[in-house]
């Protein structure tokens, strides 16, 4: 879990490494065409979050029923410190640089807007959010509230196993066709290949063949720019993803094989476990690196910038993301143990 944590926000960060250093390439078209195949890709890494994220915490709920105010407890507990640290951040950073500011000059407006920004409802609401990624808790929360709810309204503990999985995929199927016709938040279906992850694995009768999740990964990783180049991408992408992601965690989660092998070690781990203070923080280290990296670099266009930045860019990220995960999300949103 850590290890895919860990190559998830991994992804997240080609794509903003990507679209910063773009600027930067002049006219090396190799390294043009690189950059965007790279931010397609690094594009799903929200959708493993979300995978993973469905995993979780249906499972959490099917293994301890009735414990609502608890479970949200716990959520809010999760997310908020880390957020709300970051976000402080950036509203201070607003008012020191006005120009890249999203917050309105009007006072009510302003206030309005911030407390959108609180309340997670920028990415299920066409609002812009403050710190660019925190769309994705939008969903997060979304799914957070509604998947106890209807586990509660229809009486899911008490059916059989067989039965919740028809009955969530065929929840994905029709959603599929739904949002290649009218389009929506295709991307909440994700959180229902977790579901039917935990499922899968939890029935104990699955055999995985061997290799398996892994060659989902590579064809996942090869479709994206695949689908981008022949102008299919839409709802198409999310399918892919859907069931890649799947086989990918489900060999992982139930299987000591190869996948599980990759996913386990330990500089990953150690990567994934402060994922979420990475993942919302990284974006903002990496423009402040850009932008003194701009100051102090007169050639701009030097042939093999992409590569020979990307290293210590990446490393860069990882000195704030390991303060915040050390001074805020470990202290206060992880459970502490003896």
């Amino acid at each position: 879990m850590e290890g895919l944590r860990g190559f998830a926000v991994f992804l997240v960060f080609l794509v903003h490494y990507n679209t910063l250093v773009e600027p930067f390439l002049g006219n090396n078209a190799f390294e043009h065409h690189l950059a965007t195949t790279l931010r397609n890709v690094g594009n799903s890494g929200v959708d493993l979050f979300f995978v993973l994220s469905g995993y979780l915490i249906y499972g959490l709920l099917m293994r301890k029923p009735g414990q609502f105010l608890k479970y949200m407890h716990r959520r809010v507990q999760r997310i908020y410190p880390t957020f709300l640290a970051v976000f402080v951040l950036y509203l201070a950073l607003s008012v020191i640089f006005p120009a890249e500011s999203k917050i309105p000059a009007e006072p009510i407006k302003a206030s309005i807007y911030v407390v959108e920004n609180l309340l997670f409802l920028p990415g299920l609401f066409d609002i812009e959010p403050v710190i660019t990624v925190a769309w994705s808790l939008s969903y997060e929360f979304f799914y957070y509230l509604a998947v106890p709810l209807l586990i509660a309204i229809m009486g899911m503990y008490v059916w059989r196993r067989t039965t919740r999985v028809i009955f969530f995929a065929t929840i994905s199927i029709v959603g599929f066709y739904l949002a290649g016709i009218y389009g929506g938040h295709v991307r909440l279906l994700m959180f229902i290949a977790g579901i039917l992850l935990y499922e899968a694995i939890d029935s104990k009768d699955i055999r995985i063949p061997p290799y398996l999740g892994l060659v989902a990964l590579v064809g996942a990783v090869i479709t994206m720019p695949g689908l981008k180049f022949l102008d299919v991408n839409g709802v198409w992408r999310f399918i892919v993803l859907y069931l890649c992601f799947f086989l990918l965690c489900l060999e992982c989660f139930s299987t000591e094989g190869a996948a599980s092998r990759v996913f386990s070690w330990t500089p990953l781990r150690w990567y994934g476990n402060m994922s979420y203070s990475y993942y919302l923080i990284h974006g903002l280290s990496l423009k402040a690196a850009f932008m003194i990296f701009a100051l102090i670099n007169p050639f701009h266009n030097s042939a093999g910038l992409f590569w020979s930045l990307l290293i210590p860019m990446f490393f860069i990220t990882l000195i704030p993301s390991a303060l915040l995960f050390l001074t805020i999300e470990k202290p206060f949103s992880l459970n502490r143990r003896a």
